[in-house]
């Protein structure tokens, strides 16, 4: 593979092994003569012959560095052979002009095809592409004629990142994150991100610029997007709404980040049956973080719809609705104790036979979530497991004696309940 400035191209060539190794066994080229010319050295070739890989076969040797003087000397005045290798018919098999690249490496592959074999090339070229090129004969084997199947970009919008473990290949765009509106693929800013009319995608040069709205200067999604101004929500996009349930006394967050890195949120409260809307002031029990906003201490005048808003060059979006409804506890006790009542008459036994702390279960429930001390899970099962042992170190004498008759009279039943079946069931065959 040849590539020059004289003729601004580049050209592939073929050898043959064979006449690479007539030509390096054929004479050394040697200047002699009146006008110092170059000609065939007709003189003694010294033992072993120079540019012979050093081995046990030719004279023992085991590198270049144990080599007789004279072997050195003879190399350093003959670099070069006489007789040039050419190509094979003499020509390239693939020449490239008037192109505004270059080659610069090559990878061939010999693919076994239906009527015979085929020399697949793989050329890399200066400015990040790929050509994929076959040999295929013409009338005879000797004349060869190249196809090109295929001119594949490899490392264009890619980033190599190398590191001793292997290499990772990343993106250099990922537009689809900025979101599905024209306001937020604006505001991003990214100058290989444009908005097309329908979603925020690949930016290319072009001469229509009207279907392409995109502003890395100022990120103005007001100029830009001024078909969507008319909206409700002047980004164009669907606002996401959550309904969230929350215990009186307890703690919700309600989850919101933009997309922007560069776009302040603030909060909006409307209470129920109103249309007046107030900014959400943070304070000890409301605490406004990165992902969102954390309610702590519950109230029953918290209830209602919270708003979140990105803010960003001026233009303000919805990005969620959340309407939080705030239980009471002593409602919460009531809705539990009217579903333990209503499934009375189906586990009345099973009722009888359990401790208080299993009928109220709830009531630990609630302490996880409302008990300011208790961090973590672990803490609260430890509190739960003390409890239980505590409670059985007072339990009355009689309960195991009541415990050890309820055991037998379980034992007499299924005594019956064998017996009886012993009775049904058909006599053997003698």
């Amino acid at each position: 593979m040849k590539s020059s400035n004289i003729f601004k191209g580049s050209a592939v060539c073929m050898y043959s092994m064979t006449d690479v190794r007539r030509v390096f066994l054929g004479p050394y080229a040697h200047r002699d003569g009146p006008n110092y010319q170059w000609v065939p050295y007709q003189g003694r070739v010294p033992y072993p012959r120079p540019g012979t890989c050093p081995s046990k076969t030719f004279g023992g040797f085991d590198s270049t560095k144990d080599l007789p003087d004279e072997v050195i000397t003879f190399a350093r005045s003959h670099p070069a052979m006489y007789n040039p290798v050419f190509p094979i018919n003499n020509r390239p098999i693939m020449i490239k002009t008037d192109v505004d690249y270059q080659f610069t490496q090559i990878v061939v592959d010999r693919v076994d095809a239906e009527d015979g074999q085929y020399d697949v090339m793989f050329i890399g070229t200066d400015i990040g592409t790929v050509l994929k090129v076959v040999s295929i004969p013409k009338e005879t084997w000797h004349e060869l004629e190249e196809v090109l199947l295929e001119e594949m970009t490899v490392f264009r919008q890619q980033l190599y990142i190398g590191s001793a473990t292997g290499v990772s290949q990343l993106p250099l765009h990922r537009c689809d994150v900025y979101g599905k509106a024209c306001a937020e693929c604006c505001l991003a800013r990214d100058p290989y991100c444009a908005w097309d009319g329908s979603s925020c995608s690949r930016y290319f040069p072009t001469a229509k610029r009207r279907t392409r709205r995109q502003d890395i200067r100022n990120g103005d999604p007001l100029t830009h997007c001024s078909d969507l101004q008319h909206h409700d929500n002047p980004s164009g996009q669907t606002v996401e709404e959550k309904i969230i349930y929350g215990v009186e006394n307890s703690s919700t967050f309600l989850e919101c980040s933009p997309k922007s890195q560069r776009a302040i949120v603030y909060w909006q409260f409307q209470k129920q049956n109103d249309d007046h809307k107030e900014e959400i002031k943070v304070d000890d029990r409301m605490i406004r973080t990165e992902q969102g906003l954390l309610l702590r201490s519950l109230q029953r005048r918290d209830s209602g719809i919270y708003f979140c808003h990105a803010v960003e060059h001026g233009f303000m979006q919805t990005l969620l609705k959340v309407t939080l409804e705030v239980i009471d506890t002593d409602h919460l006790e009531e809705l539990l104790h009217k579903e333990d009542d209503g499934d009375a008459s189906k586990t009345k036994d099973a009722t009888n036979s359990m401790t208080p702390s299993q009928k109220i279960w709830y009531r630990d429930f609630m302490q996880l979530i409302n008990h300011p001390n208790l961090n973590t899970m672990d803490e609260f099962c430890e509190q739960v497991w003390k409890r239980d042992r505590k409670q059985r170190r007072q339990r009355p004498a009689n309960a195991q004696v009541n415990t050890n008759k309820w055991k037998h009279l379980q034992e007499n039943k299924k005594g019956r309940n064998r017996r009886t079946h012993e009775f049904e069931r058909a006599p053997r065959s003698v």
